[in-house]
C-alpha cells in the first residue's frame, strides 16, 4: 500500500527512477557546453541542449522512460564531443567542496585559495615544494549563473584587524583559479609552461545528502524519517503537531503549513544539536523558494492515502521537491565534479554525544552513494559519462586538539568513513582520510592538573574574545571504543564526556610569500589534485 500511494501520487510526474543513470555528465550554460564533464568549454549554438531538456522535462509529449533516454543520449554525445576536444584546450578540473553545517567549508576554501596564491606554507604539495608553480591568479569563472565565491571579503574577515569567521555556505557558489605550471622532469624545459584552471565549487552539504531522495519514495521516507526522531527531544513538537493531523482528511492548506513549518523547526533544532540527517535541505536554506508549495510537505504515517487527501497531495510535493529542485542540483553542478573534499565535524559529534557520532557515520555513507566514484578515463567518460575521480574526507578543526592527539583523531575520520571509502575504492575511486585545520587559531600548551600533564590548546573564545585553554578529553587509541557504543544505541559516553569550545580566528601577521597558517591543507591539496600539477 506504501509505495501504491507514492506511485499514484507521481501520475503525470516526470518521474526520478534511473535520474542516476542518465543525468550524468551535464554542460552548464546556454551558449557553453561541457562535453567530457572536466569542465573543458566549447562554444555552441546558444540554448540547443538546454532547449531540449527544457521540453523533456516539461513532458511535451515525451514519456517518463523517452525523457530519460533524451537526457541519456545528449549526455553522451557531448561527452564525445569533449573526449575529442579537450586535448586542445587549456586543462580544468572542478574541485567539489562540500560538508555538514559548522564544517568550515568557507574557511577551507578561502585558506586554500590564498595558500595556492601565496605558498610559502605548501611544502607537502610538491609542485609548490619543487617551485614549479610559477603563478596562480584568478579568472573569471565559467559559470555566468553561479554566485561568485566570495574570496576577498571573506579573506579580510579571516586576516584583517579585527578577525571573525566569515558567513557559512548557504548556496551553490564558485571560483576559478588558474595555475601556470612547470612541467616536471628532463624535458620540462623543452615544453614550457602549461596552464591549469582550478574550479572550485561551493556547495551547501545539506543539499548532497538530498541526492539520497532520489532513490525513495514518499512513503519509504516518510517511514525512514519518523522511525528516527521517534526518540528525539527537538522533535517533540513535531510529532505533536503529527498527532493531530489526519493524514487521510481533504488537504487544507493551513494544516499543511503548520505541518512543514512545525518539521522545518525540528530539522534546525536537530542541526543545532549536532544530528547530520537533516533532509530535506532546502528546508535548512529554503533561499527564494521559501513559503513555496515545493517546500510545504513533512513526513505522515502510513495511510489510504484516497484521492484529495492531505497524505496524496503530501507525496505529490514529495515529488516535486525532487524533480525541481534536487535533480536540478544534480545535473547542473553535482554531476561535473572532478575531485571532492567531504569536511567532516568529527569533534562536534563527538561533544554531542554517541547518538550524533552514530547519525554521523550513517550520513557519510548517504553522501558517499550520492557520489559516482570511478575513474576518467577516455573509454569510462564515452560509455559511463563523468566519474569522481579522489575523494577526500577530513575531519576539520585539528586546531582544537594538541598534535599529540591528531593520530587519534585522524583514526576517528578513517574509522568513520571506513565503509564508504571501501566502496568507493571498489569502483576505482582513490579515496583518503585526514585531519586538518584549514586556519590554526590557537596555540598548544601542557598544564598540570591533579599532577598529571595534559596536552592542551590555547586560544580567543568566540564569543567573548576572551583567552581560554582547552583540553577536550583523552581520545581512545581504538576508534572502535567510541563507534560501537554509538552503533549499539548509547545515550552517553560512558568514560566521561568531551569538551568542545569556539574559537576565534587570531590576529595574523603574515610575511611576504606566506598564507594563512594551517595544519595539514598542503597535504590535503597534493592527494586531490598535486598529479594534475
Amino acid at each position: 500500500m506504501r509505495r501504491g500511494v507514492a506511485r499514484r501520487a507521481e501520475t503525470g510526474k516526470p518521474p526520478d527512477a534511473g535520474c542516476r543513470a542518465t543525468g550524468l555528465a551535464t554542460g552548464p550554460s546556454d551558449a557553453y557546453v561541457d562535453p567530457a564533464g572536466d569542465g573543458t568549454k566549447i562554444e555552441t549554438k546558444p540554448k540547443t541542449s538546454t532547449e531540449v531538456r527544457q521540453n523533456v522535462a516539461r513532458g511535451s509529449g515525451v514519456t517518463g522512460l523517452a525523457a530519460d533516454v533524451a537526457e541519456g543520449v545528449l549526455r553522451s554525445a557531448e561527452t564525445l564531443g569533449g573526449v575529442v576536444a579537450s586535448p586542445f584546450s587549456e586543462p580544468t578540473l572542478r574541485l567539489g567542496v562540500t560538508g555538514l553545517a559548522r564544517a568550515g567549508k568557507t574557511v577551507f576554501i578561502t585558506s586554500l585559495v590564498a595558500n595556492l596564491m601565496q605558498r610559502g606554507r605548501m611544502t607537502q604539495l610538491s609542485a609548490a615544494r619543487e617551485g614549479r608553480i610559477e603563478a596562480a591568479y584568478l579568472q573569471p569563472q565559467p559559470d555566468d549563473t553561479v554566485p561568485r565565491f566570495e574570496f576577498e571579503n571573506h579573506l579580510g574577515a579571516l586576516t584583517g584587524p579585527a578577525p571573525h569567521w566569515p558567513d557559512s555556505t548557504r548556496a551553490v557558489s564558485e571560483l576559478r583559479l588558474s595555475l601556470r605550471i612547470r612541467p616536471a622532469g628532463m624535458f620540462g624545459g623543452l615544453t614550457g609552461p602549461r596552464i591549469l584552471h582550478l574550479d572550485i565549487i561551493d556547495y551547501p552539504g545539506e543539499w548532497l545528502l538530498d541526492l539520497a531522495l532520489l532513490d525513495k519514495d514518499y512513503a519509504d521516507w516518510s517511514a525512514d524519517v519518523l522511525r528516527r526522531i521517534k526518540s528525539r527531544s527537538a522533535a517533540a513538537g513535531f510529532l505533536a503537531a503529527l498527532d493531530e493531523a489526519d493524514p487521510d482528511a481533504p488537504h487544507a492548506e493551513p494544516v499543511a503549513q503548520a505541518l512543514a513549518k512545525a518539521f522545518a523547526a525540528y530539522l534546525q533544532a536537530a542541526r543545532a544539536e549536532g544530528y547530520s540527517d537533516c533532509t530535506p535541505g532546502r528546508f535548512l536554506l529554503p533561499g527564494d523558494l521559501a513559503g513555496s508549495p515545493v517546500l510545504t510537505f513533512a513526513p505522515l504515517p502510513e495511510s489510504a492515502a484516497p484521492r484529495g487527501s492531505m497524505a496524496r497531495e503530501m507525496a505529490r510535493r514529495f515529488e516535486a521537491y525532487k524533480a525541481q529542485v534536487v535533480r536540478p542540483f544534480f545535473r547542473d553542478h553535482f554531476a561535473r565534479i572532478d575531485r571532492q573534499v567531504v569536511l567532516v565535524d568529527a569533534l562536534g559529534a563527538l561533544h554531542s554525544g554517541p547518538p550524533a557520532m552514530e547519525d554521523l557515520r550513517r550520513a557519510m555513507g548517504d553522501i558517499l552513494a550520492a557520489f559516482r566514484p570511478g575513474t576518467n578515463g577516455f573509454l569510462n567518460r564515452l560509455l559511463r559519462g563523468k566519474r569522481v575521480e579522489k575523494i577526500l574526507f577530513a575531519a576539520t578543526k585539528a586546531d582544537h586538539l594538541h598534535h599529540q592527539q591528531h593520530p587519534q583523531m585522524t583514526a576517528i575520520i578513517e574509522a568513520l568513513t571506513q565503509d564508504a571509502r571501501d566502496r568507493a575504492r571498489f569502483a576505482g575511486a582513490q579515496t583518503a582520510a585526514l585531519s586538518l585545520a584549514s586556519l590554526r587559531a590557537t596555540t598548544e600548551e601542557m598544564r598540570t592538573h591533579n599532577g598529571e600533564d595534559l596536552p592542551c590548546v590555547r586560544g580567543l573564545l568566540a564569543d567573548t574574545q576572551r583567552p581560554a585553554a582547552l583540553y577536550p578529553g583523552r581520545l581512545p587509541e581504538d576508534p572502535s571504543q567510541l563507534l560501537t557504543p554509538a552503533r549499539q544505541g548509547a545515550e552517553r559516553w560512558l568514560d566521561g564526556s568531551y569538551a568542545a569550545m569556539r574559537f576565534a580566528p587570531q590576529p595574523l601577521t603574515l610575511r611576504p610569500g606566506e598564507g594563512p597558517p594551517h595544519i595539514r591543507l598542503d597535504r590535503a591539496a597534493e592527494f586531490l589534485f598535486g598529479d594534475r600539477l
